[in-house]
């Protein structure tokens, strides 16, 4: 009797794989006979699930961001404005080892997205979607009353998420600078000057 495959698992546990090389060991490392090893397949069941190393590394990039959007759906139901905005800048942020790691994964993109326009356009897509998020709950702080500041809220927009990815590499490069307890206190006191 022939073995019945899970097709969607095995994807699923490539693309874990090819997460846990590029955090661990960097992008540049995420060869698809690295990822294959971690997985425990041969690069052929890879070539099977996937066209090449490129799709690999934008599928994962886009299953974490699944990932995170769903855990923050959690977060924010049921809450608006600045609270539904704290909530999702400090889940933006590496508080805990998840969190990390996502992060982590993210940076690593970045500057292979500078050479590459495929991966860019997935990194600008995913963070308009971002970005659509922080200006939608800013204009709803500013109609509730809840923000102080008549700043631009598409300055404010850029402000936050320039916030966000300096304090997420700061803690990354410099672990002896800043502590996630730092980085809480900093986006915090940003939002309580709003």
């Amino acid at each position: 009797m022939p073995k019945i495959v899970d097709h969607d698992e095995r994807r699923r546990e490539v693309l874990s794989a090819a997460r846990r090389v590029i955090v661990r060991d960097g992008i540049d490392a995420a060869t698809t006979r690295a990822i294959a090893k971690e997985a425990g397949y041969s690069n052929g069941v890879l070539a099977h699930y996937f066209a090449d190393k490129d799709e690999i590394l934008l599928s994962a990039l886009r299953q974490s961001h699944q990932r995170i959007r769903a855990r923050l759906s959690g977060k924010v139901e049921g809450v608006s404005g600045l609270a539904a905005l704290r909530e999702l800048l400090l889940d933006n942020l590496p508080l805990d080892a998840e969190r990390t790691q996502e992060t982590r994964l993210e940076v690593s993109f970045w500057s292979r997205s500078l050479a590459s326009e495929r991966l860019a356009e997935v990194q600008r897509t995913e963070a308009g979607e971002l970005r659509a998020a922080v200006r939608d709950l800013l204009g709803q702080a500013r109609a509730a009353g809840e923000l102080r500041t008549d700043d631009n809220l598409d300055d404010l927009t850029e402000y936050l998420l320039a916030l966000v990815d300096g304090l997420s590499l700061h803690l990354l490069l410099y672990p002896g600078r800043l502590t996630r307890v730092d980085l809480e206190r900093l986006m915090l006191q940003a939002l309580d000057r709003l």
